[in-house]
């Protein structure tokens, strides 16, 4: 009896030894993170791959998001009378030499690309959103939009209706005013990134809510919005107001996943609950989010979100069968088979069983090595 007994006792401890518990979410989480990153898809942790696998809502902001982050200067219009044009342009690309921001390099290398010749700016400023102002040849020129203008005393009236016009075309415009005066508006065109309709549509098919969120005029957020086949537009968003708009969506309840480059991005890309920066943006944009899309851009997106979806049900599964294992096993090991079929289960037996569930959890998690991206 007291051997029969200890060989019971031991039978127990072996299968209830919780190895096969304790290795199915992070062998799931190891191996998912590990083929993310063969796919370029860098996830922070088994923490973002879980909140990333519940997203019902994408917000995505448009310059080197969903385009390309290269604009280019497409238009310059002037009120100066003749030879405004050029004029303007100097000034304008003179004063936005010592900016950093992707339009600001659109002016500059289009006005050289037009022979202009740029001078040396000085007392330059930068309002993030609005526009920037500095002092050229003894001219404060002020270049940014049209809100920001009218709140210094400029009034735009005479160009709002070209602005629109070109806003409708998918370009953005921008008003330029010299020593207090308005002087015209420049404008600048972003491609949709490649993959970018592609990566909206499969967003789409995977239930997923997707809205742009912009500090682009409205006009001009529509049009690439339509070309892209968004519906909700969100534009003339301020910076902080990205992170407003975050905090809005995640209050209605929705599991938010906020896709960035820039450093405007970055508080938002920090208050939701899965901020997604693209690898070609800021090293600041990155180290606030939770994944980094550092190959294919935009086009990795649903990937990456379809590859935290199937490590979740693989840690799902699992849990399942390490479960049912102790359920099965445990009543087995303590004899309850015995007074009715004679059958028992020896602690050499059990330990076989146990290590064999354990094996079966890693193959489980290691099925995620075949994660194909989309074509």
């Amino acid at each position: 009896g007291l051997a029969t007994a200890v060989e019971r006792f031991v039978a127990v401890l072996v299968i209830a030894c919780p190895c096969a518990l304790g290795l199915a979410t992070p062998a799931a989480v190891a191996v998912g993170t590990g083929r993310g990153a063969e796919l370029g898809i860098l996830v922070k942790g088994g923490a973002a791959l879980e909140a990333a696998s519940r997203v019902d809502t994408v917000l995505l902001d448009k310059t080197g998001t969903l385009t390309t982050g290269k604009p280019v200067l497409t238009d310059v219009v002037s009120v100066l009378g003749e030879g405004g044009e050029a004029a303007l342009l100097r000034l304008v690309a003179s004063a936005e030499g010592q900016s950093e921001h992707p339009v600001a390099t659109a002016v500059v290398e289009g006005a050289r690309s037009r022979g202009a010749t740029l001078h040396p700016a000085e007392s330059f400023r930068s309002e993030p959103g609005l526009g920037i102002e500095a002092r050229v040849h003894d001219h404060l020129v002020r270049v940014g939009t049209a809100d920001w203008l009218r709140a210094a005393g400029i009034g735009t009236s005479p160009l709002e209706s070209q602005a629109d016009g070109l806003a409708r075309l998918g370009r953005t415009p921008f008003f330029a005013a010299v020593d207090g005066k308005l002087a015209g508006l420049v404008a600048v065109a972003d491609r949709p990134a490649p993959g970018a309709r592609e990566a909206v549509l499969a967003l789409r098919n995977m239930g997923i809510e997707v809205a742009m969120v912009t500090g682009d005029r409205a006009r001009t957020a529509a049009a690439i919005a339509l070309e892209l086949g968004i519906d909700r537009v969100i534009a003339e968003v301020r910076p902080e107001g990205k992170a407003r708009v975050v905090a809005e969506e995640r209050a209605r309840g929705r599991v938010v996943a906020m896709v960035g480059d820039g450093i405007n991005d970055a508080p938002a890309l920090a208050g939701a609950h899965v901020g997604v920066a693209i690898g070609s943006g800021t090293d600041i944009a990155v180290a606030a989010a939770d994944i980094a899309l550092l190959h294919g851009g935009i086009a990795s997106l649903p990937d990456a979100l379809r590859l935290a979806r199937a490590t979740l049900r693989t840690v799902r599964t699992n849990l399942f069968w390490a479960f049912v294992y102790n359920l099965i096993g445990l009543p087995i090991a303590a004899g309850v088979l015995y007074p009715f079929t004679g059958l028992t289960l020896s602690p050499v037996l059990a330990s076989a069983a146990m290590s064999l569930s354990s094996v079966s959890v890693l193959m489980s998690s290691l099925r995620l090595r075949r994660f194909r991206a989309a074509a």
